[in-house]
């Protein structure tokens, strides 16, 4: 689990500025506030929605629901932060979306809501991760998804794809 085992708390969680630590988003993008549980094969993550998320205004413009995307989205931080955990030097590495498959939506979400998504490691080598994610508000699974990771060196990344 190398340094991220720093970041967890007296109950063993990591909170947003922990998070924030180990995979590059903020504020805005950020789709898990904390981690509950992580082993060397699963995490278990919450996001916490109030409706006044900036989202929530147009989808549904008058009826807000939380975007099917934005839940896979945080089914895929989640599954990063997993990756990145056994890892080592995982800073040097960028962790990026691969392949989504079988994403299968079976409740809205609607705020405010507690999404907890849980995420199991399938397997992982140096070039990626294969996870399987899941999404629940309270115990009603919402989404599901199988998630593949590409992990890549960051420097020869960034300086390929920069402009």
């Amino acid at each position: 689990m190398n340094q991220i085992n720093e970041l967890k708390n007296e109950n063993g969680e990591i909170d947003a500025d922990g998070i924030k630590k180990i995979i590059p988003y903020n504020e805005h993008f950020l789709f898990i506030d904390r981690v509950t549980a992580l082993t060397c094969n699963k995490i278990v993550a919450m996001k916490e929605l109030t409706g006044k998320e900036d989202f929530f205004k147009g989808h549904f413009a008058g009826f807000p629901i939380m975007p099917g995307a934005l839940t896979i989205e945080g089914m895929g931080q989640a599954a990063t932060l997993l990756a990145r955990s056994s890892i080592p030097n995982h800073q040097e590495k960028d962790v990026l979306a691969y392949r989504i498959k079988e994403a299968k939506f079976s409740a809205p979400v609607f705020p405010p809501a507690k999404i907890r998504f849980e995420i199991d490691l399938i397997a992982q080598d140096e070039r990626g991760a294969i996870l399987q994610g899941k999404a629940f508000v309270k115990d009603t699974l919402v989404a599901e998804t199988l998630l593949m990771l590409a992990i890549v060196n960051r420097a020869d990344f960034r300086a390929k794809n920069s402009k």
